[in-house]
C-alpha cells in the first residue's frame, strides 16, 4: 500500500507550503592542517573558573595523543552476523550474509590531508587534535592502514532507486573500518568513502572525487550545526590519482582527483539493508538483523516483546517524519531519496547531489539527473511515505495478520505526524505562540507571496526575526531587509502584514523584543547554498582550500 500525500500545503489549506527554519546553533569546528583553531572540546561547565580549568584538564587527559593505544573493532558485527565466505575482492552477487570482508585500496600517488573536524576528532573519537598531524593518522584516513584488531567490511544491501527495485547495491566505494566506543560509552561506526572497489562496486571504480567529497564534508558538518540528525565527517584527504567522471551525465567524461572522507555514524543500516533480505527470502537473517538493530539502537523496545517489530516500525515512521520536516525547515533537498539512502536511525546519510533552496520554489531539484523531478524538495514528504511503505513490505514476512494491520495503521498516521511537526516548526519561525484559527492560512499566504516574488527563502524568515513591528506597521521596509522588500512589492503584502500583526497581538505575555529574540534562534542567517559549496570546490581543485576552511570555521549566526 502506497499512500500519496496530496493534500494542499501537505495538510494545510492554501498554496503549496513546506517548513523552513531551524537553528544553526553551533560552530562547525573544522579546518585545514596545520594550525587549526578552536577549543579542544565542547563542555558543559560551571561558571567557577577553577572548576572550568580542572574539567578542561581532565578532558584533555582523556584524549589520545597517538593511535598506538586507540582501538577499533569489528567484533560486534562479525560475532553476530554470518560473513560472506568468499574472501577475494571481485564484483559478484552475494547472498546469506550482511557483510563481506573487503580491504581499502590505497591511492598510488601522493596523499594530502586537507580538512579535519576538530569536534568529531575530540568529542566523538577521543583523539587529541594533534594526532591529525601524524603520518599514522593520514595513513588511517586514506585507507593505507587498518587499526590492529579490526577487520574492514563492506555492507550488503539493496533498494528502490527512483521508485524501481534495483536489486543488490551495497557499499560499492565505502569500507567500514571498525566501531569505536568513546568515553561517553557511545558506539560510532567509522567508514571510509571513496576507498576502492568492493564486491558491491558493480561497474564503478570504487572511488570518490574531490568535488563530491568537499561537498559531503562541508554539508554533513553544517547539517549537524543546524541541529539536524546526520552522519558526521571527520577528515578529508585528496590524492593525485586520476578518476574519470561524467559529472552531468551528458557523455562528457573528465579527469578529476580521487579523495576519501572519513565519516562516522551510530549506524549505517538503512531501509535497503532489510529489503534485500526479504526480497531473497533470507528471513532468519532478517530477524537476526532486526533484533540486533533494536537491541543496539532502540533500547525502549523490549527484545522479548512479541510486537517488537511493530514498535520498531512505529518509531522509524515517527523519526522519519521528524527528519524530513527538519530538512524542509532549512530548505534542504537530499536529491536522491532512494530506500538505500534512508537510514533506519533516521539520520541524514549519503550526501550526493543535495542542495539548499535559495528562492522559494517547491519544485526545486538539486539533482540534474532527476529528469522526472521525483526528488524535488516539495515531494520529499511523499517519498518518505513511499520509502516507509517499502520498509513495511520488508517487515511483513515476520508479522502475523494482526501485526500487519497495526503496522499498516501506523503508516497511515505518517502524514499527521509529518504535518504536526511541520506546522510547529513553521509557527516558531514566525514567532507565533499558542494555537489560533487561521495560523495555517497565515503561513500559506506568506509562502504564496514568497513564491510569486521569488524571495530568498532563508533570508525572508531571518529578516522577519530582525525587523520591528513598528516598521512592519508603517510598511517601512529598510533596504537592509532586501528579501522582505522584494516581497513588499507584491500588492497583497499589506494584507499579509495586517493579518500577521493582528496574530502577534494574541501572543500572551510577549513583547516585540522577545519575539525577535525567539525567532532569531530558529531562523538561521546562513545555510550552505550551492554557490558557496561550488566556490569552495573550484578553489579546492586548484589546491586552494582556504574557502572550504573559512566556511568550516565560520560561526553560523542565528
Amino acid at each position: 500500500m502506497t499512500q500519496r500525500i496530496g493534500l494542499p500545503v501537505w495538510g494545510l489549506p492554501g498554496p503549496p507550503l513546506f517548513l523552513l527554519g531551524v537553528t544553526w546553533h553551533a560552530v562547525v569546528r573544522c579546518s585545514l592542517l596545520p594550525g587549526l583553531e578552536g577549543s579542544a572540546c565542547l563542555l558543559h561547565l560551571s561558571s567557577n573558573v577553577s572548576n572550568r580549568r580542572l574539567d578542561y584538564c581532565e578532558t584533555e587527559a582523556k584524549l589520545a595523543l597517538s593511535l598506538d593505544f586507540w582501538t577499533l573493532s569489528s567484533e560486534n558485527l562479525i560475532a553476530v552476523f554470518p560473513v560472506d565466505p568468499v574472501k577475494e575482492n571481485y564484483v559478484r552477487k552475494v547472498k546469506n550474509c550482511i557483510f563481506s570482508v573487503a580491504f581499502p585500496t590505497p591511492f598510488k600517488s601522493r596523499v594530502r590531508l586537507v580538512a579535519v573536524s576538530k569536534e568529531v576528532l575530540e568529542d566523538i573519537l577521543d583523539l587529541d587534535f594533534r594526532v591529525s598531524e601524524t603520518d599514522d593518522f593520514i595513513r588511517l584516513v586514506s585507507g593505507e592502514r587498518i587499526v590492529f584488531g579490526s577487520i574492514p567490511l563492506a555492507h550488503r544491501y539493496g533498494g528502490h532507486q527512483f521508485g524501481m527495485w534495483a536489486g543488490q547495491l551495497g557499499d560499492g566505494r565505502a569500507h567500514l573500518i571498525g566501531i569505536y566506543m568513546n568515553r561517553q560509552g557511545e558506539k560510532w561506526e567509522l567508514q571510509l568513502k571513496g576507498s576502492g572497489k568492493t564486491p558491491y562496486s558493480r561497474s564503478g571504480d570504487g572511488r570518490a572525487v574531490l568535488r563530491s567529497s568537499v561537498r559531503e564534508f562541508l554539508c554533513s558538518e553544517a547539517m549537524h550545526s543546524l541541529g539536524i540528525p546526520t552522519s558526521r565527517a571527520a577528515s578529508l584527504v585528496v590524492s593525485d590519482d586520476e578518476v574519470w567522471r561524467d559529472q552531468f551525465y551528458n557523455g562528457n567524461v573528465v579527469k578529476e582527483r580521487g579523495a576519501i572522507v572519513l565519516r562516522v555514524a551510530k549506524s549505517w543500516f538503512r531501509i535497503g539493508s532489510l529489503e534485500i533480505l526479504a526480497h531473497y527470502g533470507e528471513l532468519d537473517l532478517l530477524r537476526t538483523l532486526l533484533d540486533f538493530i533494536i537491541q543496539e539502537h532502540f533500547p525502549s523496545v523490549k527484545a522479548t516483546e512479541p510486537n517488537r517489530y511493530v514498535e520498531f516500525f512505529s518509531m522509524v515512521v515517527s523519526k522519519t517524519a521528524q527528519l524530513i520536516a527538519l530538512w524542509m525547515s532549512v530548505g534542504f533537498a537530499h536529491g536522491v531519496c532512494n530506500t538505500d539512502n534512508f537510514s533506519l536511525l533516521s539520520i541524514t546519510i549519503d550526501y550526493g547531489p543535495f542542495g539548499f533552496m535559495e528562492a522559494y520554489n517547491p519544485d526545486f531539484v538539486p539533482n540534474t539527473s532527476d529528469d522526472e523531478r521525483r526528488y524535488k524538495i516539495g515531494n520529499q514528504a511523499n517519498i518518505g511515505m513511499f520509502n516507509l511503505n517499502k520498509l513495511l513490505q520488508a517487515l511483513n514476512p515476520l508479522l502475523d495478520p494482526r501485526q500487519k494491520k497495526l503496522a499498516a495503521q501506523i503508516l497511515e498516521g505518517y502524514p499527521v505526524l509529518y504535518y504536526t511537526r511541520f506546522r510547529d516548526l513553521f509557527k516558531a519561525k514566525l514567532g507565533l505562540l499558542g494555537e489560533r484559527k487561521g495560523d495555517d492560512d497565515l503561513i500559506a499566504f506568506l509562502l504564496h507571496l514568497m513564491e510569486k516574488t521569488e524571495a530568498d527563502f532563508t533570508m525572508t524568515f531571518r529578516q522577519l526575526s530582525e525587523i520591528t513591528q513598528s516598521q512592519l506597521e508603517e510598511l517601512n521596509i529598510p533596504q537592509q531587509f532586501w528579501a522582505l522588500k522584494m516581497i513588499s512589492e507584491h500588492q497583497l503584502f499589506p494584507a499579509w502584514v495586517s493579518q500577521y500583526l493582528l496574530r502577534l497581538k494574541s501572543n500572551m505575555n510577549d513583547s516585540d523584543s522577545e519575539r525577535r529574540k525567539r525567532m532569531a534562534t530558529v531562523n538561521p542567517r546562513y545555510v550552505l547554498k550551492n554557490w558557496m559549496a561550488e566556490s569552495a570546490v573550484r578553489k579546492a581543485e586548484r589546491n586552494d582550500f582556504s574557502e572550504q576552511v573559512s566556511m568550516a570555521r565560520a560561526t553560523w549566526v542565528h
